[in-house]
């Protein structure tokens, strides 16, 4: 979940984006914003929801442009690589789910703060497999990476998601507010 600064700082000016610094930069991103949800009290209920809705903007563009570009490189790649992408995909499953839950409620809720929490921990497991395994496989496989990484910005800038904004400014989730279960991480 890179922000544009970060993603210009991937950025080598003659050859392109390389995808694994793309993404490693996305983790790095995510990380920092759930840190910052953690340090609020718990009457932020507004700066909660602004936060929580960022991450889970940032993390279902994040998986789309994975699942859709990075993950079939890679799966193509080698044999070998199968069950990773395949153990990535369900972490993304399952991921996607408490992404939902989170959007379709408000700060306050019973288990919000619990949802954002498990969500916090699932990414950084799912991080720390992509970044010691998966990411080294790709490099081993000489992937393009360059090619990829300009794939990835290009296609994550396409990415639009439902609305995910406060309703009259309180915090609450728009009705009927749902990410689906398209393109979050």
């Amino acid at each position: 979940m890179a922000t544009q600064s970060h993603q210009a700082d991937a950025i080598n000016q003659d050859s392109g984006i390389d995808a694994i610094e793309l993404l490693t930069q996305d983790h790095q991103n995510v990380k920092e914003l759930f840190e910052q949800y953690e340090a609020l009290s718990d009457r932020s209920l507004v700066s909660k929801r602004k936060l929580a809705l960022k991450i889970c903007t940032e993390l279902s563009k994040h998986a789309t442009a994975e699942e859709e570009l990075f993950y079939p490189a890679v799966r193509k790649a080698a044999r070998s690589n199968q069950d990773l992408v395949d153990e990535a995909r369900v972490e993304h499953a399952s991921a996607k789910e408490l992404i939902a839950q989170i959007v379709s409620m408000a700060p306050g809720e019973d288990l919000y703060d619990a949802r954002v929490k498990v969500l916090s921990e699932q990414i950084a497991h799912h991080v720390e497999e992509e970044e010691n395994e998966m990411f080294p496989a790709a490099r081993e496989a000489k992937l393009d990476l360059l090619d990829l990484g300009r794939q990835i910005v290009a296609r994550k800038a396409e990415i639009e998601l439902p609305e995910m904004q406060m309703q009259g400014g309180q915090g609450m989730p728009p009705p009927s507010s749902s990410i689906g279960q398209q393109g979050a991480l």
